[in-house]
């Protein structure tokens, strides 16, 4: 055997190399022995992949109490610890079988959950979530809970205030059922309408019991009327108020400049007057003084004109 040519020698090192990366590529990877586990947490089930719940879905009326299962699947080589709580306001609701579960490898454990109703919750939809944590991860389950009943849709608009070009009131759900308020505003003034907006939905969700105040801007209220603002709001299932307040608008610079001018002339007049009536009690004549005459003196006098 002839011995290997200096150009063999010299690519040898290189067809070493190449051989050692490609059986390092063909090798199966080694698990990290401080990674997180491999495991999911769904809805039990045997649907896979499209088949498999998006979500936990309940329903039932206020007071019972509904069952369904959380499935931890463990895919790791060691064994998973997962805690379980519930999120939310259906979350709230959720007792697990366990708190803690401990999966062994490559296992599927199906955890039992009980959701209670609650006894004074309304009918409608309410949501949360279940919470898997374990391996350094977290794992959301959406939950999903219908409470069946008759539904009582009732709204009320209170305290209207008209001022500064601001119309202020307050929304209040009277019923059990969620509403999305729509509110129409209309003004009316001596002369005739001065403002008159349609019903138009509002931002917002209303839920039952809640109290919300809100504002209505009127950037061109009259300067000089008296007005009547009405609010009438409605919702679905027949939901319906009315409101109404006055108020009156007095330009407050004429106002004042002739409160001013008034009072002005009443002290002109006043003053004139009582001029007048002390350079009259300063020209008045005087009465003449009367002379007293003695009595001894009158006497001759009177007996004179006896004589003649």
């Amino acid at each position: 055997m002839s011995p290997p040519t200096p150009r063999l020698r010299r690519a040898l090192p290189v067809l070493m190399a190449a051989l050692a990366v490609l059986l390092y590529g063909l090798a199966p990877p080694a698990a990290a022995d401080d990674g997180p586990a491999d495991w999911t947490a769904r809805p039990a089930g045997t649907g896979t992949g499209w088949d498999a719940r998006p979500y936990v879905y309940l329903e039932g009326t206020p007071g019972t109490v509904l069952q369904d299962r959380l499935a931890v699947t463990n895919s790791g080589r060691a064994p998973l610890t997962v805690r379980l709580r519930g999120d939310g306001r259906a979350g709230g609701w959720i007792r697990f079988a366990e708190d803690t579960v401990t999966v062994p490898a490559r296992t599927r454990a199906d955890v039992p959950l009980a959701l209670t109703v609650p006894p004074d919750a309304v009918p409608g939809d309410a949501s949360g979530e279940a919470v898997a944590i374990g391996g350094g991860e977290e794992i959301r389950v959406p939950v999903r809970v219908r409470t069946v009943g008759p539904t009582l849709a009732a709204l009320t608009v209170e305290d209207v205030e008209v001022s500064d070009g601001t119309i202020r009131y307050t929304l209040v759900n009277r019923g059990n059922a969620m509403l999305r308020p729509r509110l129409a505003v209309r003004a009316e003034g001596v002369f005739g309408t001065l403002l008159d907006r349609p019903e138009r939905p509002l931002p917002l969700e209303l839920a039952p019991g809640r109290r919300v105040e809100r504002t209505e801007p009127w950037p061109d209220a009259p300067a000089l009327d008296a007005v009547t603002v009405r609010l009438r709001v409605t919702a679905s299932g027949g939901a319906r108020d009315e409101a109404e307040a006055s108020a009156t608008y007095l330009p407050v610079g004429p106002v004042v400049g002739g409160g001013l001018l008034l009072l002005g002339g009443l002290a002109v007049f006043a003053s004139g007057a009582y001029r007048r009536r002390w350079r009259t009690g300063r020209a008045a004549p005087r009465p003449p003084a009367v002379e007293a005459q003695s009595p001894v003196a009158t006497e001759p006098l009177l007996k004179a004109g006896a004589k003649t």
